[in-house]
């Protein structure tokens, strides 16, 4: 679940995740919502004190190539899916 330190961390390196894009179908996010982000970006901010969660049902296995076990296992959360909750998904994602 992505928070507004999140974002602006994402923002401050050129990820700007907060302004929708429709010719992408992208909405725009707001803290609360659910998105996927590489695992490096993922990474980034827990050097400036940030603690970005994640969920363990959205974890591909070759993000451990780049985030530490530890840090996952620090900020991990299972953020329920189902009705109520938005229609983004929280994705840790390694891209090539």
């Amino acid at each position: 679940m992505v928070t507004a330190e999140f974002l602006e961390h994402q923002m401050s390196i050129g990820n700007d995740l907060k302004t929708a894009m429709p010719q992408f179908g992208f909405p725009g996010l707001v803290p609360g919502d659910r998105w996927c982000v590489t695992a490096f970006n993922w990474l980034r901010p827990i050097a400036t004190g940030l603690r970005p969660t994640w969920s363990s049902r959205q974890l591909t296995e070759r993000a451990l190539e780049i985030v530490p076990l530890e840090a996952l296992q620090e900020h991990a959360v299972d953020v329920p899916s189902g009705p109520g909750t938005s229609d983004l998904e929280v994705n840790l994602v390694h891209r090539l």
